[in-house]
């Protein structure tokens, strides 16, 4: 089976520092990921100046602050970005970063160029940005915590009609779920989206994560499910990859001490590599689902196995009775399910006891 795609979520735990976003991207480089990520955003596109901060932020962060106070300190300049994905590539990384405002979302796309886009699960309801996501015309992978299945039906059907509707035809609920139903629309999501199993609590209780919905999401929508994953720790990460899903996100952390809303649920980078060590192990045991002895297995079958043998001396011309026979290692001799067809035969030769029968 292919390894997952695994994403490590940097995302706000720079805490604005800009060298510590680029220590980073280095243990991400050095946890042997595929993808880095941050998260771009404009604060005062994101949030009203009075939008209450979630619960999880309010426990990791105080109440001191706004959500737009906080948000602000955790903003990174374009310029960071530039930086942040020059480095990433350098070290054979792909850079990703989520957008959370139009403004952002278009840098990201046509400034900075990115090869994939990640739409928050957030925002998986704001249907308007969801079309901008599917105009960009790249891959996307789609997060659906706090969804049911039909707001990510819906919203697949909004990114169906920004890949398969004519050039200037308005969008409408009507237009998206017939985009969502044709052939076109069911290609289009095919050929470029993965959608993402996903528990929007930080961190996210075991309980909550409920890793059988990838098996509903693949058989709703016939698209590849991955996982992205707020518990602590990397066992729910690993099991899930042995649910088989495509890609893991995981956010990680310098240090889970720092102050910040994400840093309590994220690894540390040993952590981070030793869970994709993990997922390798798992993504590699997997296999093709048949059951068939492995070219490994052939010396120790010829080891293990038992074959018919003489349990005392037979002379030739003698008939074989139960007495005559016995079933002993190694097994490369006449299998165990010959016994029956040589009782009653005349044996041809000599055997010596323990000689393995030959008929």
């Amino acid at each position: 089976m292919t390894r997952p795609l695994i994403i490590a979520e940097a995302g706000v735990n720079h805490n604005g520092d800009l060298d510590r976003a680029h220590a980073l991207v280095e243990a991400a480089a050095r946890a042997g990921v595929a993808v880095v990520k941050f998260q771009t955003f404009i604060t005062e596109e994101l949030v009203t100046a009075d939008a209450p901060k979630a619960a999880y932020q309010a426990r990791q962060t105080g109440d001191t602050q706004s959500q737009a106070q906080m948000l602000k300190a955790l903003e990174l300049p374009q310029s960071a970005h530039v930086a942040l994905k020059a480095q990433a590539e350098s070290l054979g990384l792909e850079f990703l970063s989520t957008a959370f405002d139009l403004p952002s979302l278009r840098f990201l796309v046509d400034a900075l160029g990115l090869s994939r886009l990640k739409l928050p699960s957030g925002e998986l309801t704001n249907l308007p940005f969801v079309l901008e996501h599917a105009r960009a015309g790249l891959p996307i992978i789609v997060s659906t915590g706090m969804a049911t299945l039909a707001e990510i039906e819906t919203a697949l059907g909004v990114i169906a009609f920004g890949r398969v509707a004519a050039a200037g035809a308005a969008p409408s609920l009507s237009a998206c779920a017939e985009a969502f139903c044709s052939a076109e629309g069911q290609a289009a999501l095919r050929d470029s989206v993965t959608i993402l199993h996903c528990t929007s609590d930080y961190p996210a209780a075991a309980e909550s994560v409920n890793l059988r919905a990838m098996d509903a999401l693949a058989a709703a929508f016939g698209l590849p499910v991955g996982y992205s994953d707020h518990t602590l720790g990397s066992a729910v990460a690993v099991a899930a990859a042995a649910r088989g899903a495509r890609v893991i996100e995981k956010h990680f952390t310098l240090d889970c001490r720092l102050p910040g809303p994400d840093h309590a649920a994220s690894l540390e980078p040993e952590a981070l590599r030793q869970m994709v060590q993990d997922i390798h192990t798992v993504a590699d045991c997997l296999g093709d689902g048949i059951k068939r002895p492995q070219p490994s297995e052939r010396a120790t079958a010829a080891v293990a196995r038992k074959s018919v043998v003489a349990r005392r001396a037979v002379p030739q011309g003698a008939v074989f009775t139960v007495d005559d026979l016995a079933l002993r290692r190694p097994g490369t001799g006449m299998p165990p399910s010959a016994l029956w067809q040589l009782l009653g035969k005349i044996a041809s030769r000599d055997y010596a006891s323990g000689a393995l029968i030959d008929e």
